[in-house]
C-alpha cells in the first residue's frame, strides 16, 4: 500500500487523502494510517495543510 501511495504521488502532485483514497479505491482510514507511517519515515510531507507529497 506505501508503494500505491508513493507512485501516485509522484504521478499527481500534492493530494488529499480522501483524493488517495478515492483513486486508489481504498478506505480513507487505510490510507489517513498510511500516509502518517511514511510522514514519520520523512518519505512524505505535507507542503500545505491537509494536503501530502512526497519529499523531494
Amino acid at each position: 500500500m506505501e508503494e500505491k501511495v508513493i507512485a501516485l504521488f509522484k504521478q499527481k502532485g500534492a493530494m488529499k487523502a480522501g483524493e488517495v483514497a478515492a483513486e486508489l479505491g481504498v478506505d480513507k482510514k487505510e490510507v489517513d494510517k498510511v500516509i502518517k507511517e511514511l510522514v514519520k519515515a520523512g518519505k512524505v510531507e505535507s507542503p500545505k495543510r491537509c494536503f501530502y507529497d512526497v519529499v523531494k
